[in-house]
Parts: structure tokens; sequence; C-alpha cells
């Protein structure tokens, strides 16, 4: 039986009195969607969750506080965005220039600049897609909470936990501080409310994407129509990947979820390098094309990726440097080749044990978010110096750069990691045949 981790449980005294709703998840089984081995889950109360007894991969949690938590963490989060949006976020002040930016200034700086792509980008990951995501799920928890089945109910819930992966403010307040650093030797940098305030924003939106259990929601929501997800393991039967409940083999559509039913993603290999391969082309333009082009009365500076750090280091600006050589540089070339060799292991040998190629992949998908550093770096630079004393223009780089983060991440996004585990296996059971 797969062991379970205890969460410690708060005894609130408005949980125990205003909504006592107990949210307790049956026995069952689930196949891991990592490795692939069917799990058998004990009954989960509240603040338990299961992980895989092979690879160690969370499967099953039922939050502490599951109903109310979620909605006051998302209503919060929402206020905090209203405000963020609505104040100033940074002012900069040198001989010649004034700027005091808000996040929507920042946007309309690049769209007047006919950088539309990079607004796009900057819109889509700090505004549209949380904005979204805060909003669909005070939607789900607000009809569970009630009891209520409300209408679109099981596709707001599968919008809601796709979306978690790409909401990126805790990367841009990152950037700030990166920005921030590069600024402050030749201007005078005043944070806003909005900057503040934007930490407190993404620790909420970290903490609501954590208090959303798919697999517990799509039990809840089915409770609410009267029927249980629940089929059995045995037989005909295959574990959809997205809400790890089995299905009758012979369905293309999960029925719990409404996502395609597979047993293994088809053509994920064929997918995943078809990404990967259009992002190694992408990457020798984002490194060899100028990134950013500074500009004043007196000098014009192109600089690459590479020509950039360079620049930082010898100047005293290691720190900083080291950073954006490490979200730029280091990041997207470990993350491409990280994906190969995780592609070429399908057909090839494995370089370590499956175990170490399991961390590889987590760690490839996790971190590749994170080189959009670089980009949005750009974009404070650029809407804090657009004068004709101090002017900062992305250059053509910055869209190809812009687009090997994405399509990394599409690559890892569509690698289905049980291939390995089952060739492991193949490879255990091979010699005893």
């Amino acid at each position: 039986m797969t062991p379970y981790r205890p969460v410690q449980t708060y005894h609130r005294l408005w949980r125990r009195k205003v909504y006592k709703h107990r949210a307790t998840l049956p026995a069952h089984p689930v196949d891991c969607p990592e490795c692939g081995l069917r799990n058998h889950i004990p009954q989960l109360s509240q603040g338990q969750e299961a992980a895989c007894s092979r690879c160690g991969h969370d499967l099953v949690r039922v939050e502490s506080n599951p109903y109310i938590a979620p909605l006051a963490y998302a209503a919060t989060a929402l206020i905090l965005m209203a405000v963020v949006y609505s104040q100033m976020f940074v002012t900069i002040e040198m001989p010649g220039v004034y700027s005091r930016l808000t996040l929507p200034g920042m946007m309309k700086t690049l769209i007047l600049q006919d950088w539309g792509f990079l607004a796009e980008v900057m819109f889509i990951f700090t505004f549209g897609t949380p904005l979204l995501f805060l909003l669909l799920a005070l939607y789900v928890y607000t009809a569970l909470a009630l009891r209520r089945f409300m209408p679109f109910l099981l596709y707001a819930t599968r919008t809601l936990v796709r979306l978690r992966e790409w909401i990126m403010i805790d990367v841009f307040f990152i950037s700030t501080l990166v920005a921030y650093i590069k600024m402050y030797t030749v201007s005078t940098v005043t944070f806003g409310p909005a900057f503040w305030l934007m930490f407190a924003l993404g620790v909420m939106l970290i903490r609501t994407a954590v208090s959303v259990p798919e697999h517990w929601v799509y039990y809840q929501i089915h409770h609410l129509l009267n029927r249980s997800p629940l089929f059995p393991s045995e037989g005909k039967h295959i574990c959809c990947s997205r809400c790890l409940y089995f299905q009758p083999a012979n369905e293309e559509e999960c029925a719990v979820c409404g996502t395609d039913l597979f047993d293994r993603r088809p053509h994920s290999v064929r997918i995943s390098l078809c990404f990967l391969i259009a992002a190694a082309i992408l990457y020798l333009p984002a490194n060899l094309l100028p990134i950013m082009i500074s500009s004043n009365p007196l000098s014009l500076e192109i600089s690459t990726i590479l020509s950039g750090i360079e620049y930082m280091w010898n100047d005293g600006d290691r720190l900083i440097a080291v950073i954006i050589f490490s979200a730029s540089i280091m990041v997207p070339t470990l993350k491409i080749m990280s994906m190969g060799v995780l592609i070429a292991s399908t057909r090839l040998p494995m370089p370590m044990g499956i175990r170490k190629m399991s961390l590889l992949y987590r760690i490839t998908e996790y971190i590749g978010r994170w080189s959009m550093i670089d980009i949005f770096v750009i974009i404070i630079l650029m809407s804090a110096f657009h004068t004709p004393m101090a002017r900062v223009q992305p250059g053509p780089a910055s869209i190809y750069f812009c687009l090997v983060v994405l399509l990394t991440m599409l690559s890892a996004h569509f690698f289905d990691p049980r291939l390995l585990w089952d060739k492991a296996t193949r490879q255990q059971i091979k010699p005893n045949d």
C-alpha cells in the first residue's frame, strides 16, 4: 500500500463552525503519471496526501481546509492584482530622464514602439493567465463550497489546472530585482507600492495553485452530479494521465475530466523532438543577433546576450552577470541538452539510472520558465529608458529567445516520462526470460 504523508491541519474556529462538510477521498487505485506504476491509495482525510511508492511523484492530496482556503487565497490574490496593476511600480530618475512606470504603462510603451509581440508576452504571462486562473479558481471553489453544480464546471476545472505552469508573476518580480542591479549605478530607482505588493501577489498565486488538487476536485464535482468517477482498474480500463481516474479503454475521451484518453501519450517522442529541434535552431539567432540596443546622444551600444554578460562582468556587476548567464545561457543550453538526452534515451541506452533520469526530467520541466528573466529585464529597461537622452530597445534576438523558452517548455510538456520507466522495466525483465 502506498504510504501517505500527513499534513498538519490547523483547527481554526471558522473552519470548524462555518463549514463542516467533510472532504474525504475513498480508497482506490491510480496509475502514476510519471512512472506508470499502479498505486493503491488508502482513504485520505483532510490534510493527507499520497505519493508514488516507486518514483515519489505526488499523486493525490486533500487540503487541510479544502473548500474555504482556496477561495480565500484566490480572492486575496485578485485584490492584490487589482492594486498591483493600478499603482506605481517603479520610478527612475537621472539627468534628462524621469520615468514613472506602471505595469499597464510598460505594455503601452512596447506597443507604441512596435514591439507588440513582447507586449503580448508580458500581458499573457503576468496578467492574462493569472487573472483567468484566479477567476476560474473562484468559480470552481464557489460551486464546491455551495455544493451546487454550475455550467461548464468540468471545462473550467480542466483549464484551471493547465494554467498553473504558465503563471510568471514570480519570474517578473525576480527580473525587476535584476534590472534594479543594472539601473541603480546610473540612476535613482524608487520602488512603488505595486513592486512590494507583487511579492505578496506571487506568494498568493503560488499558494492558490498548490491548493488545487485536481484529483480531489474532480471527485467532488462528480459527487455533485450524484455519480462516482471510480471505475475498476482491472480488465480493459486505463488510467487518465490528467485526473488519474480509470476509464474504459475503448473510450477516446475521459468521462471525468474531458481530456483525451490514452495509456501513453500518442507520438510523445516525435512531438517533443519537433519542438526541441525548433528551439535548437532558433537558439542560434537568439545568441548571435543583438538582444538589446542602448543609446544616448554620445554613444550607441549593440549587445548580444554574451557580449552583455561580458560587459557587466568587466564593469564590476558580476552578480547580475552570473544571474543573466545562468538564466539566458546555462538554463536554455542545459534544458536543450537534457531534453535531447531524455528523448534519445527512449531509443538508445540510458546514460544513468532510471531514478536519476526521472529526476532530470522533473528539473528540466521546472526550470524552463525562469529563462524568461532576460526578456522581462529588457522590457523593464526599455520602459524605463525611452527618451532621446537614454534609450533601450529590444533587438531581434529577443523574439527568438522568447520563442526558444516557449518551445523548450512545450517540448518538456509533451514528453511522456513513462516511456523511460517502461524501457527500464523491460530491461529488468528481459534477462529472466
